[in-house]
């Protein structure tokens, strides 16, 4: 269609017809995908071994599904990575949110590439929203350094409501890194109660991340989280907030006073530092291989590994009881009608749940 502000009488004015608009439909839309060929779980461990990280990603997202056939194939991947692991030294690392967790884990992580060189892979266990049940899992991006270092590996895991099957996830994560050749370990943890106590039975150091202005000794002697930690480290020691710092730090070493001496024979130790700047970050890591030479002279390092795999054995256990329990048919049927005589009131929520695992064990013996 011509433009009428072309014609003659508007002389030096002229309107261009423009560019053609694409079409809002992606031509290549109905090209198919090239999937890639599935590896088989000889061919996954055979990368793995060989330090494939691109493999090790398949591997742990193997791991992380909750598909049956995934999870099959996850554990004989597993089990044959299982000659090929505990050459590692794990270390967890938690704190309360603030406290620079991921910048820290920057520093600590180049830092001992660069004095002691090997690999270094960091798990992350990011808690999920009670809301929307999604999780950020943004530590990469905080972590500016490791994320682009050739011998780091990054893995964020969701919580997605469950703990301790994340945990477990983590666990058997560990064991395919340290197939891969990694021999440090950090796995990081949100300091909210539980999942320090999971992070610690998977660690051969557990190191604590507080703040200075966090409460005086009483304050202290009431966190659990204390009484598990082999190490604790004060960050932000920088600028105008040193002294307090120190004071912290000060604090801190009288409340440890009052708790038994752990099962190790060390005596945790309080140190200052500061992430953001990597001042004192050497005496930390000075520490940690100071306890590890500690224990492993004692015993305990060996001992406390094996304690892991114990606990992490009847967990499983635990794990799959509960899984089979709920989902059985007859349970799926009985437990809404369970429910209903609760919230009426003709039950309570004890003798509901007895009947319930009354019921189940009656049908396993009948079986």
């Amino acid at each position: 269609m011509e433009h009428p502000e072309n014609s003659s009488e508007y002389a030096g004015l002229q309107v261009n017809s423009g560019v053609e608009q694409p079409s809002i439909i992606n031509p290549y839309l109905k090209r198919q995908r090239i999937r890639r060929r599935e590896l088989t779980a000889a061919e996954m461990v055979e990368g793995i071994v060989k330090g494939d990280v691109t493999i090790l990603s398949q591997a742990v997202t193997l791991v992380e599904s909750v598909n049956p056939d995934h999870q099959q194939k996850a554990q004989e991947v597993i089990n044959k990575c299982l000659p090929y692991s505990g050459n590692s030294v794990r270390i967890g690392i938690s704190g309360v949110p603030g406290a620079g967790k991921s910048t820290s884990i920057d520093e600590f992580g180049i830092h001992i590439l660069k004095e002691r060189g090997g690999k270094l892979a960091v798990l992350a266990i990011d808690p999920s929203s009670e809301r929307t049940k999604g999780s950020i899992l943004g530590d990469k991006t905080r972590m500016e350094k490791l994320s682009i270092h050739p011998d780091s590996f990054i893995r964020p895991s969701p919580t997605a409501g469950s703990l301790g099957g994340v945990a477990r996830k983590t666990r058997e994560t560990i064991i395919l890194c340290e197939a891969a050749g990694f021999d440090k370990i950090f796995v990081e943890t949100v300091g909210v109660g539980q999942s320090e106590t999971a992070c610690h039975s998977m660690v051969d150091f557990f190191l604590l991340i507080q703040l200075a202005g966090t409460g005086d000794e009483l304050q202290g002697i009431k966190r659990g989280i204390m009484e598990i930690s082999d190490g604790i480290v004060i960050n932000k020691c920088d600028g105008d907030n040193v002294d307090r710092c120190h004071m912290a730090a000060t604090n801190f070493r009288n409340a440890l006073h009052f708790f038994p001496m752990p099962d190790s024979g060390w005596t945790p130790k309080v140190l200052c530092y500061s992430g953001f700047y990597g001042t004192g970050v050497k005496e930390i890591w000075d520490m940690i291989y100071q306890y590890f030479d500690f224990v492993k002279q004692n015993g305990y390092f060996d001992y406390r590994r094996n304690e892991q795999s114990k606990y992490w054995m009847y967990e499983s256990i635990n794990e799959q009881l509960r899984l089979n329990f709920y989902n059985n048919p007859l349970i799926k049927q009985r437990l809404q009608q369970a429910e209903y005589s609760v919230l009426a009131g003709q039950q309570t929520s004890f003798t509901a749940a007895q009947d319930l695992l009354d019921e189940y064990f009656e049908q396993l013996k009948n079986a």
